[in-house]
């Protein structure tokens, strides 16, 4: 049994049906060549629980998400859920507040076979997942948006400093396995209280890494530079507003939000989810990118391989990695990227290769 690891699924909306089974096919495939297992714990969300329960997130599907320590969530289309269930927390807003995911990590990377505004785009920002700017993560009850009037709306922003201690750490770890270096992005010469103790807060955890170096900017400036030459940047570690902004712009740079993958984590658990959305326009088609959901995946086997110290995860983890830029620098490629592969013909393709990896790959190299 300790080869085997149980990992939730739910769909979602959208084309979350067909992305996420095929990010599925492709972590089975990968496990099995590294010598593990997988045991699927399917699980209801979105728009069917809505018509068959009266609610978006079932109690049964958070019932047993407490008992897991790992599950890929499709995307949610709540922009297009009937009115009432649109006043509360989106489904993936209610299971970050519920499980304390405090960590959103969302690597932009640049593959050869895909055009990107900037072709050597290689970082991760490490955004604050709790709290911030956001007003559905910085209460215990309630939001922080609210309206005294009708014409008057106010917003509160919730920086603490156990939060931002906690995702400066996980900056400053990853930074250790990458690059060695971490931006700090703020807005202190504004907002001085709340994002200067952002910003101090991580400037005193860089004090125990001094192995990486550490840098700051302001989030305006940041987005310039990424613009300009991002590959100067490795580690990018903010708030959570902030982070969302820039890590949209970060994931177009390298090509596409198409790409995008995404992780957020507490201690304990972590949630693999694409950071682009439902595309409800194209669902069913069997147009979707599944490149996001896919490498999002990929980071959810590595989290269980850094926390278990499985190094087989690893290797299915860098396996999966490795066949997506195989498949793309190929050429192949659905159509939001210039080409002409259906979600399930990129996704045999990735099959393929992990089955039958060419020469020279990482993977050829495993082997």
């Amino acid at each position: 049994m300790a080869n085997r690891y149980r990992i939730g699924l739910i769909d979602g909306d959208g084309i979350g049906p067909e992305i996420v089974p095929a990010a599925a096919r492709v972590v089975e495939q990968a496990l099995s060549g590294a010598g593990r297992s997988v045991d699927w714990v399917p699980l209801e969300l979105g728009h069917t629980t809505i018509e068959r329960y009266g609610t978006a997130i079932p109690e049964a599907t958070l019932a047993a998400l407490d008992d897991l320590a790992l599950w890929i969530l499709g995307p949610h289309d709540s922009a297009g859920y009937p009115s009432e269930h649109r006043a509360g927390l989106t489904p993936g807003g209610a299971i970050r507040k519920r499980y304390d995911l405090y960590a959103n990590i969302r690597p932009a990377l640049a593959h050869d076979g895909v055009r990107a505004t900037n072709p050597d785009l290689d970082l991760v920002i490490v955004r604050e997942n709790s709290e911030g700017l956001y007003a559905d993560r910085n209460m215990a009850r309630g939001t922080g948006e609210f309206m005294p009037t009708p014409d008057v709306a106010l917003s509160v922003g919730v920086i603490t400093r156990a939060a931002t201690e906690r995702i400066a750490v996980s900056a400053f770890e990853l930074a250790r396995s990458r690059r060695k270096h971490v931006t700090i992005v703020h807005k202190a010469n504004v907002l001085s209280m709340t994002t200067g103790l952002f910003r101090d807060v991580c400037l005193e955890v860089a004090q125990r890494y001094p192995d990486v170096r550490v840098d700051d900017e302001h989030v305006d400036a940041m987005a310039a530079h990424l613009v300009r030459d991002g590959r100067r940047f490795d580690v990018v570690v903010t708030e959570n507003l902030f982070g969302d902004i820039l890590s949209d712009l970060a994931a177009e740079l390298a090509g596409s939000l198409g790409i995008a993958a995404s992780i957020n984590t507490s201690a304990t658990k972590a949630m693999a989810q694409a950071a682009h959305g439902a595309a409800p326009d194209i669902a069913g088609r069997g147009v979707a990118n599944p490149v996001g959901i896919i490498g999002s995946a990929a980071m959810l086997i590595e989290w269980q391989a850094l926390r278990t110290g499985d190094d087989a995860l690893a290797v299915a983890a860098e396996s999966i990695r490795s066949g997506i830029s195989t498949a793309l620098a190929a050429g192949i490629a659905t159509a939001d990227l210039g080409g002409t592969a259906t979600t399930a013909g990129f996704t045999d393709a990735v099959l393929d290769i992990l089955e039958n990896p060419p020469p020279g790959t990482n993977l050829a190299n495993e082997q």
